[in-house]
């Protein structure tokens, strides 16, 4: 049953004949492939654009000042302190970093095919022991000696939602950190990063932004992690630290900070402002409702996705070959796990959904 009120319900059908930002945004094709790859805001290529010419020009602007907007602008939407934000690019970075910090003998658990940049680092050190359990049994996996729970808060490859709340709880009672990468998550749904030791993210899918932007979210007291890929950016004073070991690293998570991809951070600025404009309620709504859309259309048609309540992204299963025929057809979407994914975002409408339907029934 649905308790939304006569106004918000009209107001939602509003938002489904059209995307949240409109004017933001002008894709050649139907596209619902941000599980891939976000499409970037006007305003973001726009600065991009402005911030290449002055390098071009010889007067480069200050694009450090982008890099701290950025991540204050990620802090907000993650809801925690500034301070525990670092900037980088890569999930398979900062897991790393996560990684190097566990004892010889450590246990780390993991999903049963998690995207690989949020497990792999893991593996690669024979001295962790790994294990990998189903998603739905990840909480009921914990137990004494588990040293870290490292998950993805939304399944790459199908949508499927962990549950975060179970895991938080089992972790909490046998001692265990977590790791919960969000970068199929922020953006659409709403996130408390504080509730956990450790939360990764790459924001070139769902905030919209380019490729070599992520966030690393550590607790107050660093998690036990030691800046080993430190440069000259994670000192107290940057640009004091050029040179010769770095004798004062930030007092806050900068001082696990990557060297940032400057251009790349100028466009996520703007782009994080818009999310934060539009604000993730709205667009979880909008998402949610495109997708439910999409799933209810798929049971008229005879088809069933993979379960995935709640999830932005849906999976048809075994029709991930139809993949490049769809793109030849004008309607972006990807092939996962031999999954048809479809993913819907603040810039797709209802258009967008019965075009792929109309495809698949077709």
């Amino acid at each position: 049953m649905d308790f939304r009120s006569a106004g918000a319900q009209s107001g939602l059908m509003e938002n489904l004949a059209g995307s949240l930002a409109g004017e933001q945004f002008a894709p050649r094709s139907t596209y619902l492939n941000t599980a891939s790859a976000g499409l970037l805001p006007a305003r973001s290529v726009a600065a991009l654009h402005e911030a290449a010419q002055s390098v071009a020009e010889g007067a480069p602007l200050d694009m450090f000042a982008d890099v701290e907007a950025a991540r204050a602008g990620y802090a907000r939407l993650a809801q925690v302190p500034v301070e525990r934000v670092a900037a980088g690019s890569s999930v398979a970075t900062f897991v790393g970093l996560i990684a190097t910090s566990l004892p010889s003998g450590a246990e780390v658990l993991t999903a049963e095919g998690d995207f690989a940049s949020a497990v792999n680092p893991f593996h690669v050190r024979a001295d962790l022991k790994v294990r990998t359990v189903p998603l739905e049994r990840i909480a009921a996996s914990v137990r004494p000696g588990t040293a870290l729970v490292a998950v993805s808060a939304v399944q790459s490859a199908d949508g499927r939602l962990a549950d975060l709340a179970a895991i938080r709880s089992a972790a909490a009672a046998h001692g265990a950190r977590t790791c919960i990468d969000v970068s199929q998550a922020l953006g659409w749904l709403a996130f408390d990063a504080g509730q956990y030791d450790f939360t990764v993210d790459v924001a070139y899918k769902w905030l919209l932004s380019p490729r070599g932007v992520g966030f690393l979210t550590v607790p107050e007291d660093f998690g036990g992690l030691s800046p080993v890929f430190a440069g000259w950016v994670a000192g107290e004073r940057p640009f004091d630290s050029c040179y010769g070991p770095v004798t004062a690293f930030a007092r806050s998570a900068r001082r696990f900070d990557e060297s940032p991809s400057l251009l790349s951070f100028t466009a996520a600025r703007h782009a994080l402002d818009l999310v934060e404009e539009i604000g993730l309620p709205a667009i979880r709504a909008h998402d949610l409702a495109l997708a439910d859309r999409f799933r209810a259309g798929l049971e008229r048609i005879g088809r069933e996705p993979v379960p995935a309540p709640g999830s932005a992204i849906v999976s048809v299963p075994g029709l991930g070959g139809l993949q490049p025929a769809f793109q030849e057809a004008g309607v972006s979407v990807s092939d996962r796990a031999g999954n048809l994914r479809a993913a819907f975002h603040l810039y797709n409408s209802a258009a967008d959904v019965d075009r792929l339907l109309d495809l698949l029934a077709a």
